[in-house]
């Protein structure tokens, strides 16, 4: 009796105990995920200070935005098998670090260059960083409701990360300065960099297995020329000889990815990966429900400056309607994929984000926020926290422990690429555009997009799934 009563105490302390460490985890990668985020749109609301300090031109000024952006878009997938291969704790611990050290050295540069360069650094560790965290979820808890009850926080966190940059650009540079935006990161990263050592899973990877070599080089290659196209794009023509050459190179490499694939032994991309249906929609939709959020975000941010003539720091403050929005949202919805299931939960939140943008397309030039603006950013709010979580959960599912690094950076990749190409795309569509009628016409582009995710959605997934 004394032995099964020592037993039943056992389990019973160590069930709390499981509990915590989850917890720990998942608060873990939601403020890794967070200050991943943030910090590609911190610095925008800083650059015309960055600007006046240093004495740079806007063609060298952008690449304190674009070098972050294309190191971490660039890296993601690389960074996820990196994780399978290593294993998850190790190498975000690597990430965090590069990320933290980088941030530091941001913050202290005297010189433009150091700046974009540190810029640059930053973008790698972000790209070790995003995958594994969500991976670390992966990993920490079991399919069904207890990892759809995490990732719809981490979703919560992740949607509310890219306008709450916004908010905290305009405070920092309002306040202490914009050097801050940098500083912030380094005692964050510290905190977690601990945190990671002592609670992150300790599985080793699989290190018998070659890393793919030649296809990591091959698709980060074309990553990153693809989204270099895109920014050089924004700014030049789509049909000038230099973009199409870019583009053309892109396409070249990830031919060649394609190709070292088929004949691999280890292939980083495995073609059972391809055959998941669930992974492949996700990755899909994800693409094109980024697309729009992120020019939603650029194109709303442009429209209430120039158009209805807000300073940056309304600017900021007005997005935290959206930014409200999303968290409990997605809270909710990743609950709701056990009983509505992912395909009506994409497509109720894409219907509803695709009415946000519609409701842009008509605001007039003397509009009013409440009335104007308001009920649009609510509606994106509600849509992205709903669609956010349902697509984490389906690029898992189904998914190998051994492949979680692969699939989340996958999702990741798809959300950062699809993000700057639909930045690109509405800025072209608003430099050939007049007036506010520019702004109308890249909504409806927004709202085309979402359609079309609403179809990958329902193609990819089942009424259960």
């Amino acid at each position: 009796m004394s032995h099964a009563l020592a037993e039943t105490q056992t389990r019973t302390v160590a069930a709390p105990s499981r509990r915590i460490t989850r917890n720990l985890v998942l608060a873990m990668a939601c403020a890794a995920i967070a200050m991943v985020s943030i910090d590609i749109a911190i610095v925008n609301v800083a650059l015309p200070s960055i600007q006046a300090e240093f004495g740079v031109g806007h063609g060298m000024l952008q690449w304190v935005v674009v070098a972050y952006s294309l190191l971490l878009g660039g890296f993601l997938l690389f960074g996820g098998r990196l994780a399978d291969r290593l294993g998850q704790r190790r190498v975000f611990i690597i990430g965090l670090a590069t990320f933290t050290g980088a941030s530091f050295l941001a913050g202290v540069a005297q010189q433009a260059d150091v700046l974009i360069a540190a810029r640059t650094v930053q973008g790698f560790g972000a790209a070790l960083i995003a995958p594994t965290a969500l991976s670390l979820i992966a990993v920490t808890f079991t399919e069904g409701p207890e990892r759809e009850r995490a990732l719809g926080i981490f979703g919560a966190v992740g949607g509310i990360a890219a306008s709450a940059g916004v908010v905290a650009s305009g405070l920092l540079t309002a306040g202490p300065g914009w050097r801050w935006a940098f500083y912030i990161n380094v005692p964050t990263g510290l905190m977690l960099i601990l945190l990671g050592a002592a609670f992150a899973p300790g599985r080793t990877g699989d290190r018998k297995t070659r890393l793919d070599i030649a296809g990591a080089i091959t698709v980060t290659g074309s990553l990153l020329l693809f989204i270099y196209a895109l920014h050089h794009a924004a700014g030049h023509s789509w049909l000038s000889g230099s973009t199409l050459a870019l583009f053309a190179a892109a396409a070249i490499l990830m031919v060649a990815f394609v190709r070292i694939e088929a004949r691999a032994k280890a292939p980083l991309v495995p073609a059972a990966t391809l055959r998941n249906r669930s992974l492949i929609s996700s990755n899909l939709t994800a693409f094109l429900a980024s697309c729009a959020f992120l020019a939603f975000i650029f194109i709303g941010s442009l429209l209430m400056q120039q158009a209805l003539g807000y300073s940056p720091i309304d600017t900021g403050l007005a997005w935290l309607a959206t930014t409200a929005t999303i968290f409990p949202v997605a809270i909710i919805g990743g609950r709701l994929v056990a009983k509505v299931g992912l395909r009506r939960l994409l497509i109720t939140g894409l219907v509803l984000f695709a009415a946000a943008a519609l409701w842009l397309a008509r605001v007039p030039s003397d509009g009013s926020y409440v009335t104007d603006v308001l009920p649009a950013f609510v509606l994106a709010g509600i849509g992205f926290g709903l669609v956010e979580p349902a697509l984490q959960i389906g690029a898992l599912t189904g998914v190998a422990e051994e492949d979680t690094g692969l699939a989340s950076g996958l999702i990741e990749t798809m959300r950062e690429v699809g993000g700057a190409a639909g930045v690109a795309g509405v800025s072209t569509v608003l430099v050939a555009g007049s007036g506010i009628g520019g702004f109308h016409t890249a909504f409806l582009i927004m709202a085309a997009l979402l359609v079309l995710g609403m179809i990958s959605a329902s193609l990819g997934h089942t009424r259960r799934a």
